[in-house]
């Protein structure tokens, strides 16, 4: 066996594991296998325009290091610099591997024994790793390519077309006409950050999305790291915003309709004359389909410069210099950005088995949100969708650690969860309305519509269940 633990992405919930590793349960080996050249998973792949995260740092960040910076939203660069610092602290950067793109994965029941493959994306030679567990911090898409539909008439377009997934660092967009195909976060965060410098930028959507603006300085937390110190000053501010999030969601939950009317509030008062009939107010309830934050308002104060637009239409055929819509209207464009969203692909498409017997992960049920039915010493690493990632990688991790300290305890070698209730009820494994998560139904595992294989989304009860709660449980299987 070549370590204890092999850990699948360098990316934030990669990094995030070992650094629990090594401050929980140091006698454990691990090693990490990175398919890229670099860390950072997301927020080194992507290189478009203003990319940033849309929750909070203290709560996107981890719980053991504090986030230091004033801004509450950081920009890509802030957050691998967070990320490259958090892994020279705990000493990660050296078990890493670089290149190393899992294929398969196979566990060997008599011998408790995971086998990887691994291929090397540049010199396409073939790796074997072996290890007693895996954590799987791999992300849930497809990181060579986006969604893109297809498009009427595409070919008949003269001009630059782009995914911001494959973004093109030299491309100039200097005094161009582009057209943003998308209303979610990604078209949202390019729209204000290309406005200034182009000669108009036109956000076109289908249908409308839920836009709050938040400041980007958190006056509180400002005050409580002035008079506290910092380790104590994070864990409060990290506690404010995580109920402060948590009470948004469930009033969003509960009181659709008047919260729908607050946040169009919030809207009106951020726009100066464009309307926000049908540019934003959705057909939907708020929180059915992912939230879009906008640091201090920038995306309302680029339409209200004059900058930038939002056309509410749907697209008939491209044309030679740009997009002819259903209603008859012409979008010029010199560019035009495709901010269409992912595709999801569970575990990087990596194919698992089970003594040498392909394993259908369709079949299972998720188990407390990080393990997969029938499948032993298999942790999965999975973010919030109504709340920063990071918190329910965070929770995984120290779940994972009383896990394996309770194995050594007991001398068990392995464990896996079981459904023994007898009519569980199925539900799709992510509970929001996205067409990203519609399309993707059929290659995911499903959660169930009881405890513990339903998801609830929901912090105070995951940190309970599993910071909390004992370990031990008639669903989960110790050899």
């Amino acid at each position: 066996m070549d370590v204890d633990i092999i850990i699948i992405g360098a990316g934030l919930s990669g990094i995030g594991a070992a650094c629990h590793l090594q401050r929980k349960n140091p006698d454990k080996t691990y090693k990490i296998l990175e398919a890229r050249e670099e860390i950072g998973g997301t927020w080194s792949l992507f290189k478009y325009p203003g990319i940033r995260s849309d929750s909070d740092m203290y709560t996107f960040g981890y719980s053991f290091k504090t986030w230091n910076d004033d801004k509450s939203f950081a920009d890509a660069p802030s957050i691998l610099k967070y990320l490259n610092e958090a892994s020279e602290e705990y000493h990660v950067k050296e078990k890493i591997t670089f290149n190393q793109k899992v294929i398969s994965y196979n566990f060997d029941t008599s011998q408790n024994l995971w086998t990887i493959k691994t291929i090397n994306p540049k010199t396409e030679e073939v790796q074997y790793y072996t290890s007693q567990f895996i954590f799987n911090a791999s992300g849930y898409y497809n990181y060579d390519t986006g969604y893109t539909p297809i498009f009427k008439g595409f070919e008949n377009f003269k001009g630059k077309f782009i995914h911001p997934q494959k973004w093109d660092t030299n491309l100039d967009y200097k005094y161009k006409k582009v057209v943003v195909i998308g209303s979610g976060a990604t078209a949202v965060t390019i729209v204000p950050k290309i406005a200034e410098q182009v000669a108009k930028v036109t956000m076109l959507q289908r249908t409308p999305t839920y836009i709050a603006a938040l400041p980007n300085k958190d006056k509180i937390a400002k005050f409580i790291k002035k008079v506290l110190p910092s380790k104590i000053a994070h864990t409060l501010v990290r506690a404010k915003n995580i109920l402060a999030d948590m009470l948004f969601y469930n009033l969003c939950r509960k009181y659709p309709k008047t919260m729908k009317k607050f946040i169009l509030k919030g809207i009106k008062k951020e726009l100066a004359d464009f309307p926000i009939e049908p540019h934003f107010s959705p057909n939907y309830r708020p929180w059915e389909q992912r939230f879009c934050l906008v640091p201090d308002g920038d995306f309302f104060k680029a339409i209200n410069k004059g900058k930038a637009t939002v056309v509410t239409d749907t697209i008939d055929t491209f044309i030679e210099n740009g997009i002819l819509l259903k209603s008859g209207k012409i979008l010029e464009a010199d560019i035009i950005i495709s901010a269409t969203g992912l595709k999801l692909l569970p575990f990087g498409g990596a194919k698992i088995s089970l003594n040498n017997q392909p394993f259908d992960i369709t079949k299972q049920f998720i188990y407390k949100g990080l393990m997969l039915s029938e499948l032993p010493n298999f942790f999965v690493f999975a973010g919030y969708t109504n709340a920063s990632w990071t918190l329910k990688s965070d929770l995984t991790s120290e779940y994972i650690s009383r896990v394996l300290k309770y194995l050594d305890k007991n001398n068990f070698k392995s464990v896996h969860s079981k459904v023994i209730e007898k009519n569980l009820g199925e539900l799709p494994l992510i509970n929001l309305d996205s067409g990203y998560i519609h399309r993707a139904k059929d290659i995911l595992p499903k959660q169930g519509d009881k405890f513990p294989w339903r998801l609830y989304q929901n912090y105070i009860l995951d940190y309970k269940v599993l910071r909390l709660n004992t370990v031990k449980d008639k669903r989960l299987v110790f050899k």
